[in-house]
């Protein structure tokens, strides 16, 4: 019993680890463009008197999300001029797509969304394309903090990062709120512009705090890499232009892929990428819709904030670090089983709500569950996949599953004001048909389960 009780201790001292708090702040700087281009720009067009579909088709701008692989090896190989000398290659890039999102604010700060809806949803694809170039950084930086045989430290980095995700997000929501809210009790007309003046702010914050992240010494990834692209040129038979490029479009975007199927076999290889693509599309309808729904049946912005973003915040972080302990005890693929099956009981209470219509308490509950669910299932997917890639493509083969799994959530979930309205409002069996969407994904998991090579110890 002793034992036991030492080894869990042991697994919560892995977050007193420095390179924890580093994480932490990454996440936030990741998770923060999502509040500008989900909740805010949703509620901001609902505000305006959008329909939900018109809200629900604007989320295709995530798409970007599902794609940024293909850019990926850029970002890996080209340097920034004098950000990357002073700043480092990684954090480099996050400057300079802080910059294009402190940029995009401005520009919304002067837009009416019903007069400019397609400059207003142009500029927030721009966002979107900052964001998830940002990631691909965010991502490579955050998995290079710790070396490829520390499999707890990796679980408990899965856990911050997603801790600092929704702190970007959720605090950053209750920020945006309280401060649309403010704007508008004052009697300020566009109050949602002026509001992203002062989320602004938070960006130049944020870049300032990216400046106490260390950035490891270049390792021999770029020698690596330049390797493969010879061995390329060596097959091709010669040494020109045309040769070189072949060399690097293959070596960049078809050695990640190459080197995924080959670890993993074909069947296996698939069997992963059907789970990540279809693990959180029942979660990503109900969350594109969450904000519209609490809207409609009475809640206001500042009840919003309280109990969706306050208070979901503190309950992803207390249960982020708590999955990240079981994912470090019980492994990612039971912490995801576990996580998938609450995932789908809790939806169902959403569908509850909406049958008793507003209710303060029921309301904290369906937060509170779903966003207990929301911090397992997200722990043991990061950590998942963070063990699943190769170190010498770390930003490129992260960045593909993660696209992968960006695609379920959101290609599919776009249709989901249109799925609300097509159900004429019937927001109960929306939520049941949510939870029905959990279920392929863990038939995908259960194919693979004993095959699918981690390396977790």
């Amino acid at each position: 019993m002793s034992t036991r009780q030492q080894s869990w201790k042991d697994s919560l001292l892995v977050y007193k680890d420095v390179r924890m708090l580093r994480i932490l702040l990454l996440g936030a700087i990741s998770g923060f463009p999502w509040v500008l281009i989900a909740s805010s720009l949703s509620l901001w067009l609902k505000e305006e008197g959008l329909s939900r579909s018109t809200i629900g088709w604007a989320g295709l701008i995530f798409g970007v999300y599902a794609f940024n692989y293909l850019w990926a090896p850029i970002i890996d190989r080209i340097q920034i001029p004098v950000l990357s000398k002073r700043l480092g290659h990684r954090r480099g890039w996050i400057v300079l797509m802080q910059f294009v999102i402190l940029l995009s604010l401005v520009v919304w700060s002067f837009i009416n969304p019903t007069q400019n809806l397609a400059l207003l949803i142009s500029v927030g694809l721009i966002i979107a394309v900052a964001s998830a170039t940002q990631d691909i950084t965010v991502d490579a930086l955050r998995i290079e903090q710790i070396n490829s045989d520390e499999g707890k430290a990796m679980a408990a980095g899965a856990a911050m990062a997603v801790v600092g995700w929704w702190t970007g997000y959720k605090l950053g929501g209750v920020v945006a709120l309280f401060t649309a809210e403010f704007f508008e009790n004052l009697g300020v007309t566009n109050y949602w512009q002026a509001t992203f003046l002062i989320l602004g702010i938070l960006v130049i914050l944020m870049n300032i705090g990216l400046m106490f992240v260390h950035e490891p010494v270049e390792n021999d990834r770029q020698k690596k890499q330049r390797a493969t692209d010879q061995i390329i040129k060596d097959k091709l038979g010669s040494n020109n232009i045309i040769t070189n490029i072949i060399a690097f479009i293959t070596g960049t975007i078809g050695g990640p892929i190459i080197s995924f199927f080959k670890k993993n076999g074909l069947a296996i290889a698939l069997g992963i990428l059907g789970f990540v693509f279809l693990f959180k599309i029942g979660e990503a309808f109900l969350g594109r819709m969450s904000i519209v729904f609490y809207k409609e049946i009475g809640f206001s912005k500042g009840q919003i904030a309280i109990y969706s973003k306050g208070l979901g915040w503190i309950t992803t972080v207390v249960f982020t670090l708590l999955g990240g302990v079981m994912a470090m005890r019980a492994g990612t693929i039971k912490t995801m089983f576990f996580a998938g099956g609450l995932m789908a009981l809790t939806n169902l209470i959403f569908a509850l709500l909406a049958w008793v219509g507003k209710s303060e308490l029921l309301f904290a509950i369906a937060v509170i569950a779903d966003d207990i669910t929301a911090a397992f299932a997200t722990v043991a997917f990061v950590a998942f996949i963070s063990l699943l890639v190769d170190r010498t493509y770390t930003a490129t083969q992260y960045a593909l599953l993660a696209s992968i799994g960006t695609a379920g959530r959101t290609t599919l979930a776009s249709s989901s004001g249109a799925f609300v309205d097509w159900l004429n409002g019937d927001w109960g069996t929306f939520f049941i048909i949510t939870t029905i969407m959990v279920i392929p994904s863990l038939i995908c998991l259960w194919l693979i389960r004993n095959k699918v090579k981690i390396g977790e110890k």
